[in-house]
C-alpha cells in the first residue's frame, strides 16, 4: 500500500527559486506565480537578476533569483523570507540562504555541487551544509541534472538544450509540495512555446518527471501543502507585472479619450518592457518608436503631442538627466506628454537592475528654469495601471507634461489583477480649442478655471499657430522677452500645475488616535502597510499615509501630517520626500528612516525600528522645530 502524506492548510507561503542567470529561475516563478493566480491566490513577486548579461557560469555574481509570496487572500510584498528555497547550484545556496527562514526547505541539485562548483562559490570544503549550518534534514537533495537527462534521453535533444530544461524539473517538485495542478502548468508552456511544440513537450515531460520524483519519494519532506483562496470579488484575474500594467494603463486612456497612442523610447533597463509590451498592440492604433537615444525618444513624442496623439515616453533615472531639455520643451510649449521614470540604483549607470526611489527631486526639480510638472507615483505593480491612465488625463485635460514614477521593483514585479471595465473607468475629456476661437486662435489663451491652454491639431483649418522653446507672449503667442510677461508666465504655470485637483491624502489603520504616523510614497506601500499591520497586531496604535500625488500635494497634507505627535517618513533614499515636506509644510519636523541598498524594505526590519521609535521620548524642540534620524 501507498504511503500517505498529510496535506497541510496554508494561508501563505514564500518560495525562492535561484540559480545561474541561464537557468530560467525568472521562467519558474513566473509560471508558479501564474498558476498561483489563475486558481484565486494572492502574489507578490520580486525578480533579482544581476546587472551582467551573462556573468561567469557558477559565479557569486551571476546569481539570478526570483521570489513569490503566495497567499490565501491578499498579499502585500514578496515577502521578507521564504519558506522553500530552491538552489540550482553552489552559488545560489551561498548567496540566497540568507533569504531563507530559519525552518524552510531548501532544495537543491547535487550536480551542480561538485568540487568546481564549490570552488567558484567560495566554499572552503566539500562539506557546504556544515559550512553553512543547514541541517541536512531541510534539505531536499536530489541529482536534477542526472534525471532531466535520463527524463529526455529518448527525444534527440543535445546536452545543451537538455540542461535548459533543469527549472521545470524544480518546478515540478514545488508544484507537488504545493499540490498544484499541472494542466494549468502545461497550458502557460503551450501557450509560450506555440511555435516550439517540441520545447513544449519536453519542458512538459521534465514537469510531471519533478512532480512525481517528489510524490514517489516524499522528497525527505514531512508534509504537502495546499493554499485554498479566499472568496474575491467576482471578476477576472491575471498575474500582470507593473510594466504591462504601464503600458495597459496608457492603451485605457488612449481609448477613454478617443486618441491614437504614440510611444517615443530608446531601451533602457528597467523600462525597456514597456516598449516591448505597447509594440505588440498595432492593431490597437499604438504606434511604437524605439529611438536611437534617450532625446530622440522624447522629441519624437513631443512631435507626436503636438500633432494631436496621446504621447508617452519611457526611461529611468539617466534618461531622465538626458531627456531633461526636451522635456522644458513639452512644458513652455504646455503639450500633453507623460513621462514614465522607472527608477533604478543611481546615480550614473549606478545599479541598472535594482531599486530605489531616488529620482524624486530630480523630476520635481531636474530641469533649468522654473519647470512645475504634475508627478504621480505607483504604489504597487496592479497600481501602475491606475497611476497611468490617470497620468494620461491630467496631462490631456491640463495641457501638461506629467511624470509618472514607478520604479525597479514594482514594474518587474507582479501581483494579481483585476481586469476592470473599460466603460466605468473615469472619463477622459482633451482640452480642445473650441469653435469660437476659429479664426482667432491664440495658443496661450487659457480656461479660467484650470489656466490650460486650449490645444489646436495642427492641419485644422482656422487653428494655425506656431510653439517652439523660446518664451511667448501670454496674450497673442508671439514671441517675447519683456521682462514682466515672463513673470507673468512663470506664475502661471505653476499656477496651472497647483490648480489641479488630486485626491485627498488617505490615513490608513488607527487614523484618529495613533501614536505614531508612518508616511510613504509610491512603491513602498506594501512593505510599510504591512509594517503597519504588525505593529497593530501587537497593540500599537499606528497610522499610514502613502503618497500617490506629490505634485501638486493633496489639499489635505498639512491637517494630515500635524494630527500625529510622532510621524516618520520611511523612504528609498537620503530623505527626498522628507525634504520636499519640510519645504512645503510649514514647521514639519519627521523622523526619518532612510535606506538606498537597491533592494526594497523588509517588513522585521521597519517593524523593529518602529517599535523602537514608538517607545521613545519626544524630542525636545529647538527653536521651534526639531529634526531626528533613525540610524539603521
Amino acid at each position: 500500500m501507498e504511503e500517505q502524506i498529510e496535506v497541510k492548510e496554508l494561508d501563505n507561503v514564500v518560495v525562492h527559486f535561484s540559480g545561474d542567470s541561464g537557468d530560467g529561475m525568472q521562467l519558474a516563478g513566473n509560471i508558479f506565480t501564474t498558476i498561483s493566480a489563475t486558481v484565486g491566490n494572492g502574489v507578490s513577486t520580486f525578480p533579482d537578476y544581476p546587472a551582467d548579461i551573462r556573468a561567469p557560469q557558477g559565479s557569486l555574481t551571476g546569481v539570478s533569483g526570483f521570489q513569490v509570496h503566495v497567499g490565501a487572500g491578499k498579499v502585500y510584498t514578496p515577502g521578507d523570507r521564504c519558506d522553500v528555497l530552491v538552489a540550482m547550484n553552489a552559488a545560489a545556496l551561498k548567496m540566497q540562504y540568507r533569504h531563507c527562514k530559519p525552518n524552510g526547505t531548501i532544495i537543491i541539485d547535487t550536480d551542480s555541487f561538485g568540487a568546481k562548483d564549490l570552488q567558484k562559490a567560495e566554499f572552503r570544503s566539500d562539506d557546504y551544509l556544515g559550512e553553512m549550518g543547514i541541517d541536512p534534514d531541510r534539505v531536499v537533495a536530489c541529482p536534477i541534472t542526472k534525471m532531466v537527462k535520463e527524463c529526455l534521453a529518448d527525444t534527440g535533444m543535445d546536452n545543451k538544450s537538455m540542461l535548459k530544461c533543469r527549472n521545470m524539473f524544480a518546478l515540478g517538485l514545488v508544484c507537488w509540495l504545493f499540490n498544484r495542478d499541472l494542466s494549468l502548468v502545461d497550458s502557460f508552456l503551450e501557450a509560450k512555446f506555440k511555435k516550439k511544440p517540441a520545447v513544449a513537450e519536453a519542458n512538459k515531460r521534465v514537469v510531471r518527471a519533478g512532480y512525481d520524483y517528489g510524490h514517489n519519494v516524499h522528497a525527505s519532506v514531512p508534509n504537502t501543502y495546499r493554499i485554498e483562496s479566499k472568496v474575491k470579488e467576482a471578476g477576472r484575474y491575471m498575474d500582470i507585472t507593473g510594466n504591462k500594467a504601464t503600458a495597459y494603463g496608457l492603451m485605457a486612456a488612449a481609448e477613454k479619450a478617443g486618441l491614437r497612442l504614440f510611444l517615443g523610447s530608446y531601451p533602457i533597463t528597467p523600462a525597456t518592457d514597456i516598449l516591448h509590451e505597447l509594440a505588440k498592440h498595432k492593431s490597437m492604433g499604438v504606434t511604437t518608436v524605439q529611438c536611437e537615444d534617450e532625446i530622440a525618444g522624447c522629441a519624437s513624442a513631443i512631435g507626436a503631442a503636438f500633432a494631436g496623439a496621446l504621447a508617452a515616453t519611457s526611461t529611468s533615472g539617466p534618461g531622465i538627466c538626458l531627456k531633461s531639455e526636451a522635456i522644458n520643451l513639452a512644458l513652455i510649449d504646455e503639450l500633453p506628454l507623460v513621462i514614465i521614470d522607472v527608477q533604478r540604483g543611481g546615480p550614473s549607470t549606478g545599479l541598472p537592475t535594482k531599486s530605489e526611489q531616488t529620482d524624486l527631486l530630480q523630476v520635481l526639480y531636474g530641469r533649468n528654469g522654473e519647470s512645475p510638472m504634475p508627478v504621480i507615483a505607483a504604489t504597487s505593480p496592479t497600481d501602475c495601471f491606475d497611476a497611468a491612465y490617470h497620468a494620461c488625463k491630467i496631462a490631456l485635460e491640463h495641457m501638461t507634461p506629467v511624470v509618472l514614477l514607478t520604479d525597479a521593483f514594482i514594474a518587474n514585479g507582479s501581483s494579481a489583477w483585476k481586469l476592470p471595465d473599460i466603460e466605468e473607468l473615469p472619463e477622459i475629456h482633451p482640452h480642445y480649442a473650441t469653435e469660437e476661437q476659429k479664426y482667432k486662435y491664440t495658443p496661450y489663451k487659457r480656461d479660467p478655471e484650470t489656466l490650460a491652454r486650449y490645444w489646436a491639431i495642427p492641419g485644422t483649418e482656422g487653428y494655425t499657430h506656431i510653439l517652439g522653446g523660446l518664451e511667448k507672449d501670454g496674450e497673442t503667442g508671439s514671441i517675447s522677452t519683456d521682462p514682466e510677461n515672463h513673470d507673468k508666465m512663470d506664475r502661471l504655470r505653476w499656477d496651472k500645475v497647483a490648480r489641479i485637483p488630486v485626491p485627498d491624502l488617505q490615513v490608513l489603520g488607527d487614523e484618529k488616535d495613533a501614536d505614531l504616523l508612518i508616511v510613504g510614497f509610491g512603491s513602498s506601500y506594501g512593505h510599510l502597510y504591512s509594517a503597519m499591520e504588525e505593529l497593530r497586531r501587537k497593540g500599537n496604535k499606528v497610522a499610514l499615509a502613502q503618497f500617490k500625488y506629490i505634485n501638486p500635494l493633496p489639499k489635505n497634507t498639512a491637517e494630515v501630517l500635524g494630527r500625529y505627535k510622532k510621524v516618520v517618513v520611511a523612504e528609498q533614499n537620503l530623505g527626498q520626500l522628507a525634504a520636499l515636506l519640510r519645504i512645503r509644510i510649514n514647521h514639519f519636523a519627521p523622523y526619518q528612516y532612510n535606506q538606498v541598498k537597491g533592494q526594497p524594505f523588509v517588513v522585521t526590519e521597519l517593524v523593529a525600528t518602529f517599535e523602537k521609535l514608538l517607545k521613545a521620548p519626544l524630542p525636545k524642540e529647538e527653536s521651534g522645530t526639531f529634526y531626528t534620524k533613525i540610524l539603521q
